[in-house]
């Protein structure tokens, strides 16, 4: 039985993913630096010392012994990210009747996202979605990065519930394989990659958007069964 939901923050509660991945590319051009989709699209997911990781490895080809100059490039993608935020936080479709129902229904809930848990605060009290969630865990209360399963596990202790009866929602790969890696449902809702066939083998179950998780949840199917998958589209 399903008694707690940890959700993912970036591209699943605030449409926030697609905005940085639109900086990183932005800011590599007027740098003109080289970046790839492989650099942006797999960091989605990892905590800040493990995206500098996977970037600067990366982009190896182009920049050979680490010379791609990440400080800097981090340096102006940080300053175009917090002013396009400053401008809009986006709250992802069906988000707010999905907690409403998560808390009329007194399940637990909590946020495990790899971004520092000062922002995440800020995003929920800026948002009006604080008070739904009983508890918060930032990327930098963390060693390892996700797709290692420590977030959500810490999640899980800070609710007081078996990973075994508490669901991870995530749209990143790396978020899919934390939350399967922690022993819990997993429930994919894509935002920026789209599965493919090996990832469709870790989740569980997989929606187009929270709405028809909230849908699927009213009508009792989150309960049934797991490897139970949604159609996608």
């Amino acid at each position: 039985m399903i008694e707690a939901v940890v959700f993912d923050m970036d591209g699943v509660l605030f449409d926030t993913e697609r905005i940085s991945c639109e900086c990183c590319f932005e800011t590599a051009r007027k740098m003109g630096l080289v970046m790839t989709e492989e650099a942006v699209y797999g960091s989605c997911g990892r905590n800040e010392a493990a995206v500098r990781e996977h970037v600067i490895r990366s982009l190896e080809p182009w920049y050979p012994g680490g010379s791609f100059p990440y400080d800097a490039y981090r340096e102006q993608l940080e300053a175009l990210f917090c002013a396009r935020l400053e401008e809009e936080l986006p709250v992802m479709k069906g988000v707010r009747e999905l907690l409403a129902f998560l808390k009329e229904r007194k399940l637990k809930t909590a946020v495990a996202s790899s971004t520092v848990v000062s922002r995440v605060r800020s995003h929920l009290k800026r948002s009006g979605l604080e008070s739904y969630f009983d508890a918060v865990i930032g990327g930098d209360m963390i060693q390892a990065s996700k797709p290692a399963p420590d977030i959500y596990l810490a999640a899980c202790r800070a609710l007081g519930v078996s990973p075994q009866n508490a669901m991870g929602v995530e749209d990143s790969v790396n978020g899919i394989r934390a939350v399967a890696a922690a022993g819990m449902t997993a429930v994919m809702i894509p935002d920026m990659v789209q599965p493919d066939g090996e990832i469709r083998k870790v989740y569980d179950y997989c929606f187009p958007s929270l709405v028809e998780l909230r849908e699927a949840m009213e009508r009792g199917e989150i309960y049934r069964t797991r490897r139970k998958i949604i159609k996608e589209d």
